[in-house]
């Protein structure tokens, strides 16, 4: 069952914030990327390791850098404390599965590790889908 939207994204706010990893290596990790999850989508805007604003309600032209774009049910499958093999991660569901990488790929990677502990944050969070 999906959790209502604005309780997940403090939930994940709160859970981002204090991760010592990103704590340790998020001095730079300012970027804005949208988790498009067909049913919802949520921009979520970075600035110095910390969640500046996620907003959960974004309008068409919201700015943001990158998109992850995947059906609800590949978003629940990543949500799952142990995802099915080919969801525990981007490259994985990326080359397998329906998840679509758009935007700008240069400030992805740039960001990329950071990036991808937030991902897994959803492990703990689930997704609100």
């Amino acid at each position: 069952m999906a959790q209502d939207i604005k309780s997940w994204a403090n939930k994940f706010k709160s859970l981002s914030d204090s991760d010592p990893a990103i704590a340790a290596m998020g001095k730079y990790y300012t970027c804005t990327y949208m988790w498009d999850m067909t049913d919802k989508k949520v921009i979520i805007e970075m600035h110095d390791g910390k969640v500046k604003h996620i907003n959960t309600d974004p309008a068409p032209l919201d700015p943001y850098d990158f998109a992850l774009r995947a059906s609800a049910a590949s978003w629940r499958e990543f949500g799952q404390p142990v995802p099915r093999p080919m969801f525990h991660g981007i490259w994985a569901a990326s080359f397998r599965e329906d998840l679509k990488i758009e935007g700008n790929h240069l400030i992805m990677m740039q960001n990329l590790r950071n990036f991808t502990l937030q991902f897994e944050l959803l492990r703990k969070c689930g997704v609100p889908v």
